[in-house]
C-alpha cells in the first residue's frame, strides 16, 4: 500500500485527538471523586497555591531568557542575518519560541492535574488501595497523554508550516532549554524542602515525615509538584521531541528533502511509529487495573508491558501494510524499545525494596550513616553497567541492522532505536507522574489525621511510586543516551549540508572544496581536546545544582529552627498553632530561581567556547565526551538516590529496627544525600546533554567558518 503525506498527517492528528479526548475524560473522572475532608482540602489548597506561585515566578524569569535567546537566534542562526536569509532566521526564532511554549504548557498541565488528584487519592485511601491507586494513576495518565500528544502535534505543525526539518532543531532547542531550567529549578526547590524537612524533622526532632508541625512540610509537597511533575513533564517532552527531531533531520536527508510538502518514506516511518506509540500508551493506560489487595508496582509494570507489546504489534502491522517501510528499520526500533524495558528491569533490581540490594543497604545502616552512603554509592555505580551496556548494544545492533540499506542508514537506524525506546513515553510519564501524586497523598493523609491504616495504604502506594520512578528515570536516561547519539548524527548531517552549500560557492570561485565529515578521529588532537572538555561538563553541572540545594537547605533548616524556638506551642503541637509555611516556600522559591540559570548557561557557553576554539571536529569530540560522562553520572545518581530512598522506607516498614532507630536515622541521612542526586542533578543531566547537542547543530555553520584551530 502506498502511503500519502495527507494520510500520515491524518493518522497523526487523529491519534492526538484521541489522546486529548481520553485525557479530558480522565480529568473529569478524577474531579468527580470524593473530596470532602475540609482539613485535607485546605492543605491541598496551600500546596496548589505554593506550586502556582513558584511556576508563575519561574516562567516569568524563563520568558525573559527565552526572549533574549529568540533575538540571538534571529540574528545568528542558522546563519548571521546580514548574510541573507532573514526569513529563515525569523522562522527559526518562532520555532524556538513555540518549543518553549509547548514545554511550559506540558509542565502546567501536570501541576493542574496533580493538584486535583492528590487530595482525592488521600481520601480514597481510607477505602483501600484499589480506589486510591486508580485516582493516582489516572491523574498521572492525563499528563502522559497530553505531553506526548503535544509532542506529536508540535512536530507535525512545524513540518507542515515550514516544510524544513532544520526548523525542528529550533523547536527542539526551545523545548530543551526550557526543560533544562524547569527541571533544574524545580529540582532545587523540591530537594531543598525535602532535605530540610527530613533532617530537621525526622533526624533532629524525631517527628514523623509529614508532621504538620514541621514548617517545611508544605514546601516539600509543593516541591513534588514543581520538580517531579512539572519539571519531569518538561524533561520527557524535551526527550521525545529531541528523538523525533534527530530521526527526522536524518530521514529528510535520506529522502532527498521534503519536495512540495510531500514526505518520503523515512519521514513517514518516524511520524507513524510515534503516533502508534501514543496509541499504544493510551491502550496501556486503559488496561491498568489493581485488585482489592493487589500490588501497585505489579499493576504499573504490567501496563508498561502491555504498552510495549501493543506497540511492537502495531508497528509490525504498519510495516507489513506500507510497502515503503523497511523491516530492518522496524527491527532497530524494536531493539531500542526492548533494551529500554531491560534497562528498566535492571534499575528495578537495584532500587525495588522487594529485591535484595535495598535490604543490604538497610542492613548496612545499622552500623551508621557512613556505611549507608558507602554501600549506596557502591551499588549505585554497579547499577550503571547494565544500562550502559544496554545502550551500547542497542546502538550497535541498530547500526549494523540498518547499515546494509545504504549510506546514512546506519545512524538513522540508531535514531529509530531512540524513537522506539521513547515510543511508550506516554506510559512512562503516566507512571512517573503517579509517584509525586501518591507522595503528596501520603503527606495529606498524615496531616489530615486519617489514621494509621490509611497512612499504611498511602505508604504502599508511595513505595511503588519510588520504585517505578527509579525505573522510569533509568528508562528516560537510557533513551536520552540513544537520542543524543542520534543528535550526533544529526549534527554531522547539518555540518555536511552547510559544507555542500559552501562548496557550491568555492567551486564557482575555482577554490579547493571542503571535505565532508564522515566521523571523528579520537587521535586527532582537536577532537581529543573536545572529548576531555565535554566529559568534564556534566560533573561541573551536577556540582552547581547540588550546591544550590545545599546552600538553600541550610537557609531553610535555620528557618525551621527559628520557628520551633519562637512560635509558642508549635513544638508541643498545641491545637490552633501552625508554623509559617510560606516562609519555607519563599526560601525554596528564591533559592531555586537564583540557582537555576547559571548551571544551564555554563553548559551552553562551554559548547560555544569549544566550537570557536576547535571548530566542528572539536564539537564532535565534545559531544562524545559529554554523552558518555553524562550518561554514567545520570544513571549513577538516579539509581543511588532511588536505592537510598527505598532503603529508608524499608526500615520504616519495620525492618532493621524500624522508625526512630539508629538505623532509621542513618537511612534518612542517606536519603538526604540521594535526594538531590535522583531528583535534581541526575535527571537534569540528560536534558543538559540534549541542549548542548542541539546548540552544536544550530551553530554548526558559524563553527565551520569561525574557529581558532
Amino acid at each position: 500500500m502506498q502511503l500519502a503525506t495527507t494520510t500520515v498527517y491524518a493518522i497523526g492528528l487523529l491519534t492526538v485527538i484521541l489522546a486529548f479526548a481520553y485525557a479530558g475524560y480522565l480529568t473529569l473522572w478524577v474531579k468527580k471523586q470524593k473530596n470532602e475532608n475540609k482539613t485535607i482540602e485546605r492543605i491541598a489548597g496551600l500546596i496548589r497555591s505554593g506550586a502556582n506561585a513558584f511556576m508563575r515566578k519561574e516562567y516569568t524569569l524563563l520568558a525573559g531568557f527565552a526572549g533574549i535567546m529568540a533575538v540571538l537566534i534571529f540574528l545568528f542562526l542558522p546563519k548571521p542575518v546580514w548574510q541573507g536569509g532573514a526569513e529563515r532566521n525569523l522562522t527559526m526564532a518562532i520555532a524556538y519560541v513555540a518549543g518553549t511554549i509547548f514545554s511550559a504548557i506540558a509542565g502546567k498541565i501536570g501541576i493542574l492535574v496533580a493538584s486535583l488528584a492528590n487530595a482525592r487519592t488521600a481520601e480514597a485511601a481510607t477505602h483501600g488501595i484499589k480506589p486510591a491507586f486508580l485516582i493516582g494513576f489516572r491523574g498521572g495518565a492525563v499528563m502522559g497523554l497530553m505531553v506526548v500528544g503535544a509532542c506529536l502535534l508540535g512536530v507535525m505543525g512545524v513540518l507542515l508550516l515550514t516544510g524544513n526539518s532544520s526548523m525542528l532543531l529550533g523547536f527542539s532547542f526551545g523545548a530543551s532549554s526550557l526543560a533544562l531550567f524547569a527541571k533544574a529549578g524545580g529540582g532545587i526547590f523540591t530537594k531543598t524542602a525535602d532535605v530540610s524537612a527530613d533532617l530537621a524533622g525526622k533526624v533532629e526532632l524525631g517527628i514523623p515525615e509529614d508532621d504538620p508541625r514541621n514548617p517545611a512540610v508544605i514546601a516539600d509537597n509543593v516541591g513534588d509538584n514543581v520538580g517531579d511533575v512539572a519539571g519531569m513533564g518538561a524533561d520527557l517532552f524535551d526527550s521525545n521531541i529531541a528523538s523525533m527531531t534527530a530521526a527526522l533531520v536524518m530521514a529528510v536527508s535520506l529522502d532527498g528533502g521534503i519536495v512540495n510538502g510531500q514526505f518520503g518514506s523515512k519521514v513517514m516511518m518516524v511520524i507513524i511509529y510515534s503516533a502508534l506509540g501514543l496509541l499504544s500508551s493510551l491502550i496501556g493506560i486503559f488496561t491498568a487495573k489493581i485488585g482489592d489487595h493487589g500490588s501497585p508496582t505489579k499493576a504499573l509494570n504490567n501496563s508498561t508491558y502491555v504498552t510495549t507489546g501493543v506497540f511492537l504489534a502495531l508497528t509490525a502491522l504498519a510495516t507489513l501494510l506500507f510497502k515503503d517501510f523497511s523491516w530492518r528499520i522496524w527491527g532497530a526500533s524494536a531493539v531500542g524499545l526492548l533494551v529500554g524495558v531491560i534497562i528498566g528491569l535492571a534499575t528495578n533490581y537495584f532500587t525495588d525494596d522487594n529485591a535484595p540490594i535495598v535490604g543490604k543497604v538497610a542492613h548496612a545502616s545499622k552500623t551508621g550513616p557512613a556505611f549507608t552512603i558507602l554501600s549506596g554509592v557502591s551499588y549505585g555505580f554497579m547499577s550503571v553497567l547494565p544500562a550502559m551496556v544496554g545502550i551500547a548494544i542497542s546502538a550497535m545492533v541498530a547500526y549494523k541492522l540498518c547499515e546494509p540499506i545504504g549510506p546514512g542508514y546506519a545512524m538513522y537506524g540508531i535514531s529509530m532505536a531512540a524513537v522506539g525506546m521513547l515510543s511508550i513515553v506516554g506510559m512512562i510519564i503516566s507512571n512517573d507522574a503517579y509517584g509525586p501524586i501518591v507522595d503528596n497523598a501520603r503527606g495529606l493523609a498524615e496531616m489530615g489525621g486519617l489514621g494509621e491504616e490509611t497512612i499504611r495504604v498511602a505508604d504502599e502506594l508511595d513505595s511503588a511510586g519510588n520504585t517505578v520512578k527509579a525505573v522510569t528515570k533509568g528508562f528516560a536516561i537510557g533513551a536520552a543516551g540513544l537520542t543524543v547519539i542520534s543528535l550526533l548524527g544529526a549534527f554531522m548531517s547539518e555540518v555536511n549540508a552547510h559544507i555542500e552549500e559552501i562548496n557550491v560557492g568555492l567551486a564557482a570561485a575555482g577554490k579547493e572544496l571542503m571535505a565532508l565529515i564522515n566521523g571523528f578521529d579520537i587521535m586527532n588532537p582537536t577532537v581529543f581536546f573536545g572529548i576531555i572538555v565535554g566529559a568534564a561538563i556534566p560533573a561541573v553541572f551536577s556540582a552547581m545544582l547540588i550546591l544550590g540545594v545545599d546552600k538553600n537547605a541550610q537557609r531553610m533548616i535555620s528557618e525551621i529552627h527559628r520557628q520551633f524556638k519562637e512560635i509558642p506551642g508549635l513544638a508541643e503541637g498545641r491545637p490552633g498553632v501552625e508554623p509559617e509555611y510560606n516562609k519555607c516556600i519563599d526560601i525554596a522559591t528564591t533559592g531555586a530561581l537564583k540557582e537555576l540559570i547559571p548551571a544551564g548557561l555554563m553548559a551552553i557557553v562551554a559548547t560555544l567556547a569549544v566550537g570557536f576554539i576547535g571548530g566542528v571536529n572539536a564539537i564532535g569530540g565534545f559531544l562524545l565526551g559529554n554523552i558518555i560522562s553524562g550518561l554514567l553520572l545520570a544513571l549513577f545518581m538516579s539509581n543511588a538516590g532511588g536505592l537510598w530512598d527505598n532503603a529508608k522506607k524499608y526500615i520504616e516498614a519495620g525492618n532493621e529496627g524500624g522508625k526512630g532507630s539508629d538505623s532509621h536515622k542513618a537511612a534518612v541521612i542517606g536519603d538526604t544525600v540521594g535526594d538531590p542526586f535522583k531528583d535534581t542533578a541526575g535527571p537534569s543531566i540528560n536534558t543538559q546533554i540534549t541542549v548542548v547537542s542541539l546548540v552544536a547543530s544550530l551553530v554548526a555553520f558559524i563553527f565551520i567558518n569561525l574557529h581558532i584551530f
